[in-house]
């Protein structure tokens, strides 16, 4: 697979003190910003059923999320972000099984590859910056993300990425610990935007990621 970053992150339920948490906390807000998702996979969803999720974001571009090492269980997520377009056609095509263009965009490739748009919505989203003070008295960066989606659903992620699989489980130590200073409960999964927006207005979709996850379903 192409070189990628590693997003170790987790999800939970904000509330209405969790920005005055935040703030006690020491943490910055950096911004809010407001943009639509848009995902896509073929008709009985290859790629998300094998834990792959295309994206375009508004302003942002392409990103495929491909599955992670998961060398670590519990109530987080762990994927390696593709953004750079080659690299995304090139793990596309071989998931899917077909022979890779000499050149070209997603977009080129989303009609041959048989991929057609499955979600579309839009987020607010305020990011937030957390450094903490590590054991060993050297400051952590984390990021908090708290959004909420245009049909309702409001949802908290604490994230770090980071470069190598080694680097993984001391993320997931900075992350569990921030979390718990919010009050997210230890065992808490909140399920992701767009598995919320599938179970609502794509039921047939989402019953066939169930058949593949079971309860637990990804990203």
């Amino acid at each position: 697979m192409a070189q990628g970053l590693i997003e170790v992150e987790r999800r939970f339920f904000p509330g209405p003190g969790t920005e005055e948490r935040l703030q006690e906390l020491g943490g910055t807000l950096e911004h809010r910003v407001t943009f639509r998702d848009s995902y896509y996979d073929t008709p009985d969803l290859s790629l998300m059923r094998t834990d792959y999720w295309l994206r375009q974001r508004e302003g942002s571009g392409w990103e495929l999320k491909c599955p992670g090492a998961a060398s670590v269980s519990g109530p987080h997520t762990e994927y390696t972000e593709l953004t750079a377009e080659p690299s995304i056609v090139v793990q596309l095509c071989e998931v899917l099984g077909a022979a890779v263009p000499g050149a070209g965009s997603v977009a080129a490739v989303l009609g041959p590859l048989g991929l057609q748009l499955v979600a579309s919505f839009v987020t607010k989203r305020s990011a937030w910056k957390v450094v903490l003070s590590g054991a060993d008295g050297e400051e952590q960066l984390l990021r908090v993300d708290l959004d909420t989606t245009d049909f309702g659903y409001a949802v908290g992620e604490v994230e770090e990425l980071v470069h190598k699989e080694t680097e993984v489980p001391a993320a997931l130590e900075k992350i569990h610990h921030l979390s718990s200073l919010l009050g997210v409960l230890a065992q808490e999964r909140a399920p992701a935007k767009l598995i919320v927006y599938l179970q609502r207005f794509r039921p047939q979709d989402y019953q066939r990621l169930l058949e593949v996850y079971g309860s637990e379903v990804k990203p």
